[in-house]
């Protein structure tokens, strides 16, 4: 009997976790509602249960809310600023500020291990930058896999590099910034995106 409801759990749990991969979104309006700090913290640990290369656990976060909101949109637009001035296209980085300044939670993640892309690497440097990566990575997906389980939506945002040394020194990290994540209750429902066929992106041997 234990073993048939244990058969049974699993069975529920694969299907959880395949339909929260497939309906997560990328969110870039969110409710003006704040995160309990119940569920955020269910996220951030659901976080730090992915796998890591030798355990290492490279990762650190920062959450972002509330007041420091403005202060963190207001450097991120400043760097962007700096580097439009200096001839550097910001991409989208304008368009993701105005996301992260309509989230209520934006959790910065660092390898606290790793250096800054633009410093001299050793070789082996580099390939344990690119397993601590992997990892961290890892620890992302998790995030938004919890939030999305959780009711929340979420936006991983890369284009936090167009104020890099800002954002770094405004948070007192010394680390490689790796991402942010814009995390809140979603105010819109978008479509799926389209995906490659596996036979794309497959070759079996």
């Amino acid at each position: 009997m234990r073993k048939r409801l244990t058969l049974r759990w699993h069975e529920v749990l694969e299907m959880n976790t395949l339909e929260a991969i497939a309906t997560r979104r990328s969110i870039r309006k969110f409710q003006d509602k704040p995160v309990p700090d119940e569920i955020l913290e269910k996220v951030l640990t659901a976080s730090t249960q992915a796998p890591s290369g030798k355990n290492r656990q490279p990762w650190r976060f920062i959450v972002v809310k509330e007041q420091k909101r403005v202060e963190m949109v207001r450097i991120l637009r400043a760097g962007i600023e700096k580097g439009k001035n200096e001839g550097r296209n910001p991409g989208s980085a304008e368009w993701s500020a105005n996301v992260m300044a309509g989230a209520p939670v934006t959790i910065f993640i660092f390898n606290p291990d790793g250096k800054r892309p633009y410093l001299v690497h050793s070789v082996e440097q580099m390939f344990m930058d690119v397993v601590d990566i992997q990892s961290i990575g890892a620890a992302i997906q998790n995030m938004l896999l919890a939030a999305q389980d959780l009711g929340l939506g979420s936006l991983w945002i890369c284009d936090v590099f167009s104020a890099y040394e800002e954002l770094c020194d405004w948070l007192g990290e010394k680390g490689e910034m790796i991402a942010a994540v814009a995390l809140g209750y979603a105010d819109e429902e978008p479509r799926p995106r389209p995906r490659k066929p596996l036979n794309e992106v497959v070759r079996t041997l």
